[in-house]
């Protein structure tokens, strides 16, 4: 963990949606592809790792307490085409 970094609720559901996908991924899919996404990005217009599908949705619904057991199998896959909002997605 990062020293300057405080373990809030929020940061640990963020974690906990990125475990969520890794499991249905598998973790080596999930790390190859979350690294092609943002070696794809780096080509593209804005902040590459804001614009990862998987970054995407973790921080969109970081805040949601109950996401995860709503949360429909493959959902950061919806946030691969959309348009990034950067300043919503950051701006808590």
């Amino acid at each position: 963990m990062h020293p300057n970094v405080a373990v809030s609720r929020r940061l640990v559901n963020h974690e906990r949606i990125h475990t969520a996908q890794m499991r249905e991924l598998g973790y080596l899919p999930f790390y190859v592809i979350y690294l092609v996404e943002w070696l794809v990005r780096l080509m593209m217009r804005g902040n590459a790792y804001s614009s990862i599908s998987f970054e995407r949705e973790a921080y969109k619904h970081e805040a949601d307490f109950q996401y995860l057991e709503k949360r429909k199998h493959y959902a950061w896959a919806k946030y691969v085409k959309k348009k990034n909002k950067r300043n919503k997605l950051f701006n808590h």
